[in-house]
């Protein structure tokens, strides 16, 4: 974290999920980092997912499987304990890991849910891990997800707007966490255009996204952040994406929904895609303002 400086105002408690898999070492590694530098609870909770009639048959194989799970969260909060951090451990069974997740979270006033991109399965799916999605979409507060080897510093921060009251919600996140960390803030909104198709300068949606962009520019002008104003046009996820590799954004700030504000299962398809293929670590601003 940059200046170790806590980038949120409510931070008292986290959640990391993780299955032990490599992909949950970085979320781990951040959430422990969060935790001392806002002084946070941690709660560390791994879910075992059971099938009742597989349990019945092989109750021996689920045991495993959960003391292994017990012993991973304990390392997890042995390394807690040594930078001074309160650490909860969780093992639980379910045949929806996602819910159980969610549940602990409600029942434990989490602010922020810390996970990895993809589960045990190891899919090198387009998108994230499906338990991952799920939490996102479900979740009672923000999610941060931090791919592999992902670090999260605060220096450079990309905010994606479309102009809907979800990415109103990311932006003020967003420019809040720019303040405390003294980060620069990259606002970009993208404008979906085939690749051989340029848009002239006047054209409708491209004047939105600049107003969009600028709307946001104008209030962190006042607040004194370093910003730069980007209005691309490509598909979407690709131009979000392909602006944080190009800025070294080691953070993407993006709302849970789209302009559609269509209430899915899970999340907007634009902030799926975002996830699933960005290497910087990406915040998911769950309720708007």
């Amino acid at each position: 974290m940059n200046g170790l400086v806590c980038p949120a105002a409510r931070m008292e408690k986290l959640m990391v999920a993780t299955d032990g898999s490599e992909y949950s070492g970085s979320a781990i590694r951040e959430a422990i980092n969060l935790a001392k530098i806002c002084s946070s609870k941690l709660y560390a909770v791994s879910v075992v997912k059971t099938n009742p009639e597989f349990e019945d048959l092989v109750p021996m194989v689920i045991e495993k499987i959960e003391r292994e799970a017990r012993e991973h969260l304990e390392s997890v909060k042995d390394k807690a304990s040594r930078e001074g951090i309160d650490c909860e451990i969780i093992v639980n069974r379910d045949e929806e890991p996602y819910q159980n997740i969610i549940d602990e979270a409600t029942r434990n006033h989490v602010n922020m849910i810390i996970v990895g991109t993809h589960g045990r399965t190891g899919l090198k799916r387009l998108m994230m891990g499906s338990v991952t999605a799920k939490v996102i979409g479900h979740a009672p507060c923000n999610v941060l997800v931090v791919p592999l080897d992902a670090k999260v510093e605060c220096r450079n921060i990309l905010i994606a707007t479309d102009g809907s009251k979800y990415s109103d919600a990311a932006a003020s996140e967003a420019i809040g966490i720019a303040k405390r960390c003294a980060g620069s803030l990259i606002v970009i909104s993208v404008v979906y255009a085939d690749k051989e198709i340029v848009l002239p300068e006047d054209d409708e949606d491209m004047i939105s996204a600049r107003d969009n962009v600028n709307k946001i520019i104008d209030i962190a002008g006042k607040e004194g952040i370093k910003t730069e104003a980007l209005t691309v046009q490509d598909k979407p996820y690709e131009g979000i994406v392909g602006a944080a590799k190009q800025k070294h954004a080691d953070l993407i700030i993006v709302g849970s929904h789209g302009r559609t504000g269509i209430e899915r299962l899970l999340m907007g398809s634009v902030t799926e895609r975002v996830i699933g293929h960005s290497k910087s670590a990406v915040l998911v601003v769950k309720k708007p303002q």
